[in-house]
């Protein structure tokens, strides 16, 4: 009998300092009017001059897919998770700094 080992490749799309609208759009499996539309509700920031030359960081993988699922499994609007990830952002932060100063306290 013969073992067979199948090893997986891949790139962790997350650690990649830039992302053309187009190569979000298929990582995110959106179309690109979802893209500007969050763009336009403050959810995600490109850089460059005109949408046919932004770049996106890839920290704006994550917040599209937690746009999707917010817009999908909860009904809401753009402008509502525009909101609720402004909050996830503040209550992460809190976390933050509160796992920093309980650092600071034991040491």
């Amino acid at each position: 009998m013969t073992q067979r080992t199948d090893i997986l490749t891949g790139i962790i799309i997350e650690d990649q300092e830039r992302l053309s609208l187009r190569e979000l759009c298929e990582a995110c499996a959106v179309h690109a009017e979802f893209i500007t539309e969050l763009v336009n509700e403050g959810v995600i920031e490109p850089t460059g001059i005109d949408r046919s030359h932004w770049v996106f960081s890839g920290d704006s993988l994550h917040r599209i897919r937690t746009a999707k699922r917010l817009q999908h499994d909860l009904g809401i609007n753009l402008a509502g998770v525009a909101l609720a990830l402004e909050l996830l952002d503040e209550m992460q932060q809190q976390r933050t700094q509160q796992h920093t100063l309980t650092g600071r306290e034991h040491e």
